[in-house]
């Protein structure tokens, strides 16, 4: 099993992630914050990774810092995984309809961390989340994971279903992503020969 572990301490949040690259979806997930937990066991379920997830943060003043540091856990965890990256397919997109909402979504695992994310969520909020930390959760995603993702929303009018299928599409991307091509004979997915 592919599997990564990461605890984090700091003065705002205390982290535990643990994952399972090759698991079947398996989820516990406890943030403090009911929506992300929602949007963090749809990414285990939809990507096939199994995630442990604990956050003890900051909530008494908003769910920003929960939000960044259990993305940055969550890419560091899924890295440590990763390992080398040798034979793993590299690339993972998915368009991802949620109702009325359409959600593009790719994942390159190239060691460059940076995050494109275009979003025009209706509402501030959803329950007591602020919208804005969608967009935080994955650019520290992508940015401790170091790899290039891009969401796109194509279409979408109710936010709860537009951020629902950011999680479900990148969920569907990474599982792309990092799972084995057998073709590549344990071969690094790169003409540079490292990742």
């Amino acid at each position: 099993m592919r599997s990564g572990l990461i605890q984090r301490k700091t003065s705002e949040t205390q982290v535990f992630v643990r994952v399972e690259l090759d698991g079947s979806g398996k989820t516990s997930i406890q943030t403090g914050c009911g929506f992300l937990d929602h949007m963090l066991t749809l990414l285990g379920a939809h990507s096939r990774i199994d995630l442990e997830i604990t956050c003890a943060g900051d909530t008494g003043v908003d769910y920003h810092h929960t939000t960044e540091d259990v993305g940055i856990c969550l890419g560091l965890a899924i890295k440590e995984a990763l390992g080398s990256k040798a034979g793993i397919a590299r690339y993972g997109y998915m368009i991802l309809p949620m109702d009325e909402a359409l959600i593009l979504s790719a994942v390159d695992l190239s060691q460059r961390g940076i995050l494109c994310c275009e979003l025009s969520l209706p509402s501030p909020k959803v329950g007591d989340f602020d919208t804005e930390l969608c967009c935080e959760f994955w650019a520290a995603f992508a940015r401790s994971l170091e790899a290039a993702v891009h969401i796109r929303q194509l279409s979408g009018s109710n936010t709860h279903h537009i951020i629902e299928g950011v999680f479900k599409s990148m969920a569907r991307s990474l599982r792309q992503a990092v799972a084995v091509d057998r073709e590549l004979m344990g071969e690094i997915p790169s003409t540079k020969g490292a990742l």
